[in-house]
């Protein structure tokens, strides 16, 4: 694993050119970012993360400095989603107690600036994991089971915050977390579902009928925790530096922040067609398999549970739901991404791996 400046700088997370359908105002950001950062001077160029599938990530570049702009997606949102104001409280309601956020720099709630609101942050500068490693980086497997446990402990210390000593209580309503987690997913797939996919009837009915009596416990949950959310040092790309992407954070269950973790963990012994749809390098020899980070991370929390087929179920259940979303837009053509018209395979896919779920035992 090389750590020279030169060579860990090429594994930095690039931008590239803006997608079709996703442009930004830059003379309109740049007057907005100069009225409220005096020292901040020169051109402004824009260009865009490859992530944000979802909400859209920009990097905004000045001559001696570097911003990063998140906003909602063009076209059909569910409502009460991609609330980007709140994303920005609950990110500076959470840094002084949980430090691998970025800062926050501006928050506009203005629709006249950008036609939605969004927040700028500082740009952490670090590696992104996406689907692969970065071309050069080379992890043997006790490296890479490293970053995985490395992964895994900056979910439990997430998991660890006092919330009522770090005065978070207002971040959500706790308690009935689960209930509301399961009503609120069937009904934003009911509303985005297209008449090409699995109506997931089935999956509903058992996770409705099986669901737990109470939380395991309450927690800062992050409910979107995985690797592309996840910022690696250069110079060390097993140490995690920064955490991305808190807009579902709230007040929850954690074992339902480690299902919708695992949901995305694809195994290198999985079928071929879950493993082609791998958004992770979660394949590579040393990783801990789904059952081998459900021990880990038990065994660090010390929370228990008879089973994890639910959690893991749901997690699925839900990662299909944002998928669907997703697809919906493009399916009627509010999206020009062309990506995108492969999420309806992704969530009949999905249907599928949350049956199996349900019919293993954990």
């Amino acid at each position: 694993m090389s750590t020279d400046s030169l060579a860990a700088s090429s594994f930095l997370d690039p931008a590239g050119p803006l997608r079709p359908g996703e442009p930004l105002d830059v003379a309109a950001i740049d007057a907005f970012l100069k009225a409220r950062i005096p020292a901040l001077s020169g051109e402004l160029t824009v260009r865009q993360f490859p992530g944000g599938a979802s909400n859209l990530t920009y990097l905004l570049s000045y001559p001696d400095r570097e911003l990063v702009l998140r906003r909602p997606p063009f076209g059909h949102k569910a409502k009460s989603a991609h609330d980007m104001v709140r994303e920005a409280k609950v990110m500076q309601a959470l840094r002084p107690v949980y430090p691998l956020l970025p800062e926050i720099v501006a928050v506009c709630e203005d629709d006249a600036v950008l036609g939605t609101p969004f927040f700028v942050m500082e740009r952490l500068r670090g590696i992104i994991l996406r689907r692969d490693l970065p071309t050069g980086l080379l992890l043997d497997p006790k490296q890479t089971q490293l970053l995985a446990h490395n992964m895994l402990d900056g979910l439990c210390a997430l998991h660890a915050i006092d919330v009522s000593a770090a005065g978070l209580s207002l971040l959500g309503k706790g308690e009935g977390y689960v209930a509301r987690q399961v009503s609120g997913w069937v009904k934003r797939f009911r509303e985005a579902r297209t008449p090409d996919v699995p109506d997931y009837e089935q999956v509903i009915e058992w996770l409705v009928a099986n669901m737990p009596m109470g939380e395991s416990a309450i927690r800062v949950v992050h409910n979107d925790y995985r690797f592309d959310n996840l910022v690696l040092d250069p110079a060390q790309p097993t140490r995690v530096i920064g955490v991305l992407d808190w807009e579902l954070a709230t007040l929850g269950d954690p074992l339902m922040d480690l299902g919708n973790s695992l949901a995305y963990w694809v195994e290198a012994g999985d079928d071929p067609a879950w493993r082609r749809l791998r958004r992770q390098p979660t394949h590579l020899p040393g990783m801990p398999s789904r059952r081998e980070v459900v021990a880990y991370y038990l065994a660090k929390t010390g929370l228990s549970v008879p089973s994890f087929d639910y959690y893991l179920a749901f997690g699925l259940f839900r990662l299909a739901v944002i998928a669907q979303q997703i697809y919906y837009r493009f399916f009627h053509g509010q999206t020009q991404v062309p990506e995108f018209g492969q999420f309806g395979q992704i969530s009949t896919l999905l249907e599928q791996r949350a049956t199996s779920a349900i019919a293993s035992r954990w």
